[in-house]
């Protein structure tokens, strides 16, 4: 007979990127009396990432926990991009009950539909909260309507669809039930957290149990793990045993027991069913494992990742300026680095090539795989990593790839170009809706692949105003195949510096991504060419000084500016036979293989191989 642990609810928040989740798990964390009056504290407490700050996203899921009337509120802040759907997944399986936070200008996203459909399907109660009502664009009715139809859409069961609804404004702290009503502060979010979410439920009879959900590491005490207990309760200090993926058991003695308070981790005694709690001393553990007793061990279900749809090659860097900028550029340390990636993120998939110097990562999206590259580099890596690429399967002798349901939003005027570019990219259109205020939403089927470097060509098609959104739908037979780049690249032909005089008479060719006194090398890509083809160009070429020398011949040369090459831009940018060279200071993109006379040779056996056929 299960009973239900009433000192506790475990809930998850759930939103669309850029809704306010963080800001609002803030103004609870105040409205609990977790921080003095006068302390300083800064915005955004969960998001603890230089990453997360800088880009106002949540990238990895993480605990924290209020207090109020005596009941501890253990609140798990997932991430909203689909890319990181694998933190989702296994915050849910902590949460015994979901906040849904949606925008009340744009409504429920694809990103809220992806983390939604989860938390239905686990079965959880949700409570609907309508932020940013203080919008002069909000239109709170109509998105609660939306709400609605998003919940029908996703085979809501009919508890679920009788789901208490809220109004906020969480920059503010306040939450309320009517719309026009003046709202004071958070507690009607307080009270019906306790009311509509349950206690986690247990059996009074069973013996210990814990579902290790994530891990974390500490100089100090080692591996962590992080994990709702299920059943019974665990001290300090005891002996107990993991059971792994196979059933089978490795002894383990819990060296520090943690609970969260407010986003810190403070040292428990022991810790009841139900509660979120963090256990150090346990070496070898991954996501899924039980940690139960050595007298009744009984493993838990463990949890079920999606597959991964992208996978890339990431290996050493070897242009002739390896080694400048980076301290790390071993390839065990790489290896090593990634291993440990993989096993504090479930979704994160590592696995040795062919050549010993190069890994293949697989992931949910080349968003997750640019997040690990981009920390990697801060880490002080140096590495070479090649075109994200989408994993295909076969099935009953057909080729499988992954297919994407994905969602515009732009104005009319660029319908038409949106429409054709994703139609050459093996694009169907479904649906559009036309509200006759002169935007327009259409939704789409394309391959993966499709939106592989098309992100970037979207925002200056629809000259930034248009919004892109995609989630994985599953996968679907090949659709054949089609260009990812009309445009070739002009290539570095020598060593040296890149040159003023070089440069300006390359621009006519099409868009540099060097500026003057950079180091140029064989091989490096240097822009991009107008055309179809690669050029081979000289960049470091000087200006010949006669000694005949005219009043207006030797006027200044004024070139025009770089943009920046970005790492997501350098990844859609590149073609097959290109890669990107991360260090810590620069992203250079270069050609896989570095010397023309061999790139030339290749490409004639290839055209030798293409006629033979």
């Amino acid at each position: 007979m299960k009973t239900r642990n009433d000192s506790l609810r475990n809930v998850a928040i759930i939103a669309h990127v850029d809704h306010g989740k963080t800001t609002l798990v803030d103004a609870l964390f105040r409205q609990s009396g977790l921080f003095r009056e006068n302390q300083e504290v800064v915005e955004r407490v969960m998001d603890s990432m230089d990453l997360e700050r800088e880009r106002g996203i949540t990238i990895a899921a993480k605990n924290c926990s209020v207090m109020h009337d005596g009941v501890k509120i253990n609140i798990i802040d997932t991430p909203g991009h689909a890319d990181f759907g694998g933190e989702v997944e296994r915050s849910l399986a902590m949460a015994d009950g979901a906040i849904l936070l949606v925008d009340a200008s744009e409504g429920p996203l694809p990103q809220t539909r992806f983390v939604l459909k989860k938390a239905l399907e686990a079965g959880l109660p949700i409570i609907v909260v309508v932020n940013k009502i203080d919008r002069s664009d909000a239109r709170a009715n109509e998105v609660l309507n939306e709400v609605y139809d998003l919940f029908i859409d996703l085979d809501a069961d009919e508890s679920q669809l009788e789901f208490p609804v809220l109004y906020a404004i969480g920059r503010q702290g306040v939450a309320m039930r009517e719309l026009d009503e003046q709202g004071k502060d958070l507690s009607p979010l307080f009270q019906l957290i306790l009311k509509h979410i349950p206690g986690p439920a247990f059996d009074p009879e069973a013996p210990f149990q814990m579902l290790v959900c994530d891990l974390g590491y500490s100089d100090y005490l080692g591996r962590l793990a992080v994990g709702k207990v299920v059943n019974g309760r665990v001290h300090a200090n005891e002996s107990l045993v993991r059971l792994g993926e196979g059933g089978e058991q490795a002894p383990l003695k819990v060296l520090k027991l943690q609970t969260y308070m407010g986003p810190q981790l403070v040292p428990a005694e022991t810790a009841t069913p139900g509660d979120i709690v963090v256990l150090a001393g346990i070496e070898d553990v991954k996501i899924g494992d039980t940690i139960c007793t050595k007298d009744a061990p009984r493993a838990l279900p463990r949890i079920t990742v999606d597959e991964p749809t992208v996978s890339m090659r990431f290996s050493i860097n070897t242009s002739p300026l390896a080694g400048r900028e980076g301290k790390i550029v071993q390839s065990n340390k790489i290896r090593e680095r990634l291993m440990k990636e993989s096993l504090k993120n479930v979704a994160i998939r590592v696995e040795d090539s062919e050549d010993r110097d190069s890994f293949i990562v697989k992931g949910r999206g080349e968003f997750q795989l640019a997040i690990l590259i981009e920390t990697m580099r801060r880490e002080g890596f140096e590495l070479t990593v090649g075109r994200p690429e989408v994993i295909l399967k076969i099935k009953d002798g057909k080729t499988m790839e992954p297919i994407e349901r994905l969602f515009v939003d732009c104005d009319e005027a660029f319908l038409g170009v949106v429409t054709e570019k994703l139609s050459s990219r093996k694009g169907k259109m479904t649906n559009l809706v036309n509200n006759g205020r002169g935007r327009v939403r259409i939704e789409f089927s394309v391959p993966s692949r499709a939106l592989i470097g098309y992100r970037d060509e979207f925002l200056t098609d629809t000259k930034g105003t248009g919004i892109m959104n995609s989630y994985l739908e599953g996968y679907g037979e090949f659709r054949g195949d089609f260009p990812s780049r009309f445009t070739g690249s002009l290539v570095a032909d020598r060593v040296g510096v890149a040159v003023p005089y070089a440069l300006f008479n390359l621009e006519p060719r099409g868009q540099l991504f060097v500026s003057p006194t950079e180091p140029i090398y064989e091989g490096l890509v240097v822009g991009e060419h107008n055309r179809d083809n690669d050029l081979d160009v000289n960049a470091c070429k000087e200006k010949k000084l006669t000694n005949l020398r005219a009043a207006n011949k030797d006027e200044n040369v004024i070139l025009s500016p770089v943009k920046p090459m970005t790492l997501e831009r350098a990844l859609h940018f590149i073609k097959e036979d290109e890669a990107v060279e991360v260090t810590p200071l620069s992203i250079r993109l270069r050609k896989v293989v570095l010397p023309a006379q061999k790139r030339h040779a290749m490409r004639g056996e290839k055209k030798k191989q293409e006629m033979g056929k």
